[in-house]
């Protein structure tokens, strides 16, 4: 993949400290410690309920932690921290609206209307065709690409993504890989939740591990994937299921 540009980022390094989350009597994410500095694209990865959506939405402020802190270049978070950051969801959500209106109208949100910067992001995802079609008759693979054009049309420093690509056919995967490639060469730094080992290989710079809403491994990707150092992330790239 191309080289991530290690330009200054407002928003790093991302430290957190003590993350507790509890709901409703269980602690679902335990004692999080864990600082990312580097540029590139940071992916989450953990068996199914090891805490990994949580942590994003936590990071991005839609739920509030029951204690410990998050701090992005040593601010907590606030609508400040917020506007310099994006989220992709794995289910797009799209308003009812045309594909265009829908960069439109998030651009206008911030005061930043930019008709050139819409079609350029347009262009950049492959929808320039279909800027006037209605948003909700694309195709799954379409609908996702432009929720990424819509995220990047604020020119996030911080990109966060929860398995966007998980129900999408292989060609449509090649291309938002292929837009998060472009986004991170920019300078964007992204973190990215996925369960897709091959993904996590062709994006991958460094792995955070959770297990039981715990990080059991963080480190470079190529070291993780080929010597992990924790026991239930091996058990995890061999196949094996561990409770």
């Amino acid at each position: 993949m191309p080289e991530c540009t290690a330009k200054t980022n407002a928003l790093m390094p991302l430290e957190v400290s003590g993350l507790n989350l509890d709901l409703a009597g269980q602690l679902l994410i335990d004692g999080i410690d864990l600082t990312i500095s580097e540029p590139g694209v940071t992916v989450i990865m953990g068996y199914n309920g090891a805490g990994k959506s949580l942590l994003l939405r936590l990071l991005h402020g839609l739920i509030s932690q029951t204690s410990g802190t998050i701090l992005w270049a040593g601010q907590t978070q606030s609508n400040a921290v917020r506007q310099r950051q994006a989220m992709v969801f794995q289910s797009p959500v799209l308003l009812r609206r045309s594909v265009s209106a829908n960069i439109d109208f998030a651009l206008k949100v911030r005061g930043q209307l930019d008709a050139a910067w819409r079609d350029e992001l347009l262009e950049l995802v492959g929808l320039a065709d279909l800027s006037a079609r209605p948003a909700r008759l694309l195709s799954g693979g379409e609908q996702q690409r432009l929720s990424l054009a819509r995220a990047l049309s604020c020119r996030p420093d911080v990109l966060l993504l929860d398995e966007p690509t998980a129900n999408l056919d292989p060609a449509s995967v090649a291309v938002i890989e292929d837009i998060l490639k472009s986004a991170c060469a920019e300078g964007v730094k992204i973190i990215f939740v996925t369960h897709d080992i091959g993904q996590a290989k062709r994006l991958g710079d460094e792995i955070v591990f959770l297990h039981q809403g715990k990080v059991a491994e963080q480190s470079a990707a190529e070291a993780f994937f080929t010597h992990p150092t924790s026991q239930v992330a091996q058990a995890y790239l061999e196949g094996r299921i561990v409770v």
